[in-house]
């Protein structure tokens, strides 16, 4: 029997990744990224409100209490954990820099830009067409 590399053991991993199956871990990824938040965050650090100046990557640093202010209605809590979650995953770094008081940076890595690609076509399919959802429920609420 044939022993086989760890990167070969990974690329068969990677090729039976079926999101379908109960026991796929990409089922745990979707389910964390199609947070709100999630999407709000990656949104807001890929610049949906571009800024004056963007990187070469379309990601730009933001500090914790601007995506505070940006995002209406998450608490620190809840940004705190899905940035770290975001972390975790490789999909947002974190820089600390040494000043008085200490500042802290949160940007998308190349990673965290190509999911943001996808999330922003997302939020702006759910802003473009929440009247004729909105519609929809009305009228389905109405035959009820």
């Amino acid at each position: 029997m044939a022993t086989k590399t760890a990167a070969q053991k990974r690329a068969q991993a990677k090729a039976q990744y079926d999101a379908f199956l109960a026991v796929c871990p990409s089922r745990k990824l979707l389910e964390r990224i199609a947070g709100k938040w999630v999407t709000l965050i990656l949104c807001a650090l890929g610049g949906s409100h571009p800024p004056k100046t963007a990187p070469a990557n379309g990601s730009r640093p933001m500090r914790h209490s601007e995506l505070t202010r940006q995002i209406a209605g998450v608490s620190q809590k809840m940004l705190t954990q899905t940035l770290r979650s975001l972390e975790r995953d490789g999909l947002v770094t974190r820089t600390v820099t040494a000043t008085v008081p200490v500042t802290v940076t949160y940007e998308l890595t190349d990673l965290g830009v190509s999911l943001h690609h996808t999330v922003r076509s997302l939020k702006s399919w759910a802003e473009t067409h929440m009247g004729e959802i909105d519609a929809h429920r009305t009228a389905q609420d109405a035959s009820d």
